[in-house]
């Protein structure tokens, strides 16, 4: 057992992981909010905007695998560290240097840093919390969502004092917190969080198996409706007559309703297992919310943000469990998962650059809508396929 072993060590290692994790979602989920104003000031179309959200999340696809590198090279504390000034400057440099390449290039370096310190923050509660497990990746996944609601409401409050620019800057603290805290753990938590030297073995490969496939496109259209939710809901709002500030408060609640179901609802699994059956429910309340959009006015836009973070919410954990409830190992487990993140946030990068350009050629978000629910039918698909008995 390599469970870190005083309770002081221990707070200490949860609460840097809490802090790491908030920084994984700010630098896209501010983004959103500001869409409208970044795209009037740079004189942007709608598909050159979307970029933004878009690069990072197709970097979390092609550089993942870039987690095992940067251990064998630094140890996982100088990455995570390295990796989170990264993020803090690049965050930051938003700020002094507004311009559209600059924010295309900061996208492109937090998304290496966000892809790599993902993969690793996974695999240091899997080595050192092996009978807590499960309650860090709660920390881990709250952090995240945390991190993304804190952004995508108080972003617009910063815009409204300061800006956009500013708006954007000011995540970069979080880092600097962070990465106070990181450097600061108790060496010993340092020492036992060290990956093996070793690729961890892999009992077969899933891109042969089909099974594997149906999650990873399960993972991708569960991925492309959060992004493009997190890109588009604001947009969307503006267009059905709030304020700026009002609209990133959408997104807020959104996001607040999403971090809720993503510690409560893996709760019913144990006595609920059928992860169909869940599907299909957290689903009922996104489509539900999507139908809100597409037939209702303003009023609808509130109540709708709050159903579809209840889709939001419940479909990330599903997502995440699927490959681990089809494999034997945890080495096999890894493999799996390892293929349908990748593959998924691939898939993800592009849908709302995709919509961007939609939009700009409709003037509309009705397409936008009409691809949501494409979605939801994908998922249910899949998740039907993978329910299926062989």
């Amino acid at each position: 057992m390599r469970e870190i072993q005083t309770k002081s060590a221990l707070t200490a290692v949860i609460f840097a992981i809490l802090l790491v994790a908030l920084n994984l979602r700010p630098a896209i989920s501010s983004i959103g909010p500001m869409l409208e104003p970044i795209r009037t000031d740079l004189v942007l179309t709608n598909g050159q905007v979307s970029l933004l959200t878009a690069v990072p999340v197709l970097c979390m696809g092609l550089f993942a695998p870039f987690a095992i590198v940067f251990n064998r090279r630094f140890g996982l504390k100088r990455s995570i560290g390295f990796l989170l000034a990264v993020i803090g400057v690049f965050t930051l440099g938003r700020g002094f240097w507004p311009s559209y390449f600059n924010l295309l290039l900061s996208s492109f370096f937090i998304g290496i840093a966000i892809a790599i310190i993902g993969p690793m923050l996974s695999a240091m509660i899997k080595r050192d919390f092996p009978t807590r497990t499960a309650s860090l990746i709660g920390v881990y996944s709250f952090g995240m969502g945390l991190g993304a609601t804190l952004a995508a409401g108080l972003t617009s409050v910063v815009y409204a004092a300061s800006g956009w620019p500013a708006g954007l800057a000011v995540w970069s603290g979080l880092a600097l917190a962070a990465l106070i805290v990181w450097l600061r753990m108790p060496e010993a938590s340092a020492k036992s969080e060290q990956l093996p030297d070793d690729p961890l073995p892999i009992s077969g490969s899933p891109w042969k198996n089909v099974k594997a496939w149906y999650m990873l496109l399960f993972f991708g259209f569960q991925s492309a409706f959060f992004f493009s939710m997190l890109t588009w809901l604001a947009p969307i709002a503006i267009d059905k007559g709030l304020s700026v500030l009002s609209a990133g408060a959408v997104v807020t609640v959104m996001t607040a309703v999403q971090i809720v179901c993503n510690i409560s609802i893996p709760l019913l699994f144990s006595r609920y297992p059928n992860r169909f059956l869940w599907v299909l429910a957290v689903l009922a309340f996104g489509t539900a919310g999507i139908l809100l959009l597409m037939f209702a006015g303003a009023w609808a836009v509130w109540p709708a943000a709050a159903l579809i973070g209840v889709a939001l919410g419940g479909l990330f954990p599903i997502a995440l469990l699927l490959p681990l409830d089809a494999t034997d190992s945890a080495d096999e487990a890894n493999s799996w998962a390892a293929m349908t993140q990748s593959g998924g946030y691939l898939i993800s990068a592009f849908m709302p650059f995709i919509i961007g350009v939609v939009y700009d050629q409709t003037g509309n978000h009705d397409i936008t809508l009409w691809m949501f629910l494409a979605f939801v039918l994908l998922m249910i698909l899949f998740a039907y396929l993978l329910n299926r008995k062989a």
